[in-house]
């Protein structure tokens, strides 16, 4: 995950460390601070439940500051004393989701299966909130549940015998599939609808592609079945696997 493209609002490596540094100190003291007070005080904690809670209510896409700000019951400006913008939120929400998954003890006689269910563990928490995978393409990661799981990911990949640099950029290539995945999900049940309103479901896809002219594309009229083939989650496990394939092939 560390080797995506820098996000439009980027920040210094300087900044960065900051940020990290920041984040620690705020991991460790945020929850005494809020004590003896008498009005429930905003905090980052709070805002991070009440986007998650409207992300799963609406939508990541149609998240907005104001919107967060009205579950609390105050206004956005007090919003901005904590997490500087959207996109910044949006690496929070990340980082609770991360803080849920649970990263195993890299074994090597098993290290196949622990990866898959890291990746699993993910691809849930991103599924419980349309279309939230997208904030986990926007930002380089800050929040520290975030790099802990790429920590973890990592560490079970180098426990396989891999070569460093084969191992992490099969750890990056994994963590994109993931948030593609699940981003793809979120869209195709936001937008499930055709012009006529009418739910476009697999059969549906499969005759459309019946129809094309045998011609132009024999293939794909031949094959229109195992184009469209596939129940809950089997290409994610397919892809993922194929992806493990090719950094330490399995023996025979």
């Amino acid at each position: 995950m560390a080797g995506r493209r820098a996000a439009r609002d980027a920040i210094s490596r300087d900044q960065w460390a900051a940020l990290i540094s920041a984040k620690n100190a705020a991991s460790e003291t945020g929850a005494r601070r809020a004590a003896g007070r008498e009005k429930t005080p905003i905090t980052v904690e709070r805002i991070i439940d009440a986007a998650l809670q409207a992300v799963e209510a609406g939508g990541f896409e149609d998240l907005t500051m104001r919107m967060v700000a009205t579950r609390l019951g105050t206004g956005p400006a007090s919003l901005y004393a904590h997490v500087r913008n959207r996109a910044d939120l949006g690496d929070l929400l990340i980082g609770r989701l991360c803080s849920q998954v649970a990263l195993p003890a890299p074994d090597p006689a098993c290290w196949r299966d622990q990866f898959m269910d890291v990746c699993a563990q993910l691809r849930d928490q991103f599924l419980r909130y349309p279309g939230i995978a997208q904030a986990a393409l926007t930002v380089v990661p800050a929040d520290l549940a975030t790099l802990r799981v790429g920590e973890g990911m990592l560490a079970i990949l180098l426990a396989s015998g891999a070569p460093a640099r084969q191992a992490a950029w099969t750890s990056d290539a994994a963590f994109l599939y993931i948030t593609g995945y699940c981003l793809e999900a979120s869209m195709a049940r936001r937008q499930s609808e055709d012009a006529d309103g009418r739910v476009i479901d697999r059969a549906e896809i499969e005759e459309r592609l019946r129809m094309l002219p045998p011609d132009l594309f024999p293939h794909t009229v031949a094959h229109a079945r195992e184009l469209t083939s596939g129940t809950g989650h089997d290409r994610f496990t397919f892809t993922l696997t194929l992806l493990l394939q090719g950094l330490v092939p399995p023996r025979p």
